[in-house]
């Protein structure tokens, strides 16, 4: 999915996406992870956050939340709060979740929360894309979601990829 609204906000000539992860939690203690990770994007940091012109925040759904990583890094952004450095900047949110009523759309209210708190301007998708009104899967005016599975294997479906596309193209122009 994050590639797919990458290539959304590749659509605007003048934005470059670029892709960011967080490092998973212990259940046990604080988990000590390597500064850059074995594969896949790069772990996110707050001067990442302070850089970008918009944000996509992107997590799997953990019983109509946020994954607990995600969380754990926006818990630790207080200094961009009281600096700012995220006021008026666009943002959006996005989700997949094993199931069609796992909680897509709460999950996405959920990640909206601490971005408002920055002062952060919240888009979602406009139902002037017709894949929300036809869709069979995921896609929300909240923003793009997937429904996965529950081997969480099913392939992206041609609406889901259709909106996240749109949303990146979107939350670019903003930008």
């Amino acid at each position: 999915m994050a590639e797919l609204i990458a290539r959304g906000v590749g659509k605007n000539t003048d934005c470059e996406a670029i892709l960011r992860t967080v490092p998973e939690v212990s259940e046990v203690c604080e988990q000590v992870e390597e500064s850059i990770p074995h594969s896949g994007a790069p772990y996110a940091t707050l001067e990442d956050l302070q850089q970008c012109h918009a944000l996509a925040l992107g997590s799997p759904t953990r019983f109509g939340n946020m994954a607990a990583p995600l969380k754990y890094f926006l818990d630790k952004t207080t200094s961009e709060w009281f600096s700012g450095s995220l006021e008026g900047k666009p943002a959006g949110v996005f989700t997949s979740t094993s199931s069609m009523h796992g909680g897509q759309e709460s999950t996405l209210l959920s990640m909206m929360i601490p971005l408002l708190h920055h002062g952060m301007l919240i888009t979602g998708l406009p139902y002037s894309n017709s894949q929300l009104l036809n869709t069979q899967t995921g896609g929300t005016p909240y923003g793009p979601s997937h429904v996965s599975g529950t081997d969480s294997n099913a392939p992206i479906s041609d609406d889901e990829k259709q909106l996240c596309i749109a949303f990146g193209e979107r939350l670019g122009k903003l930008a």
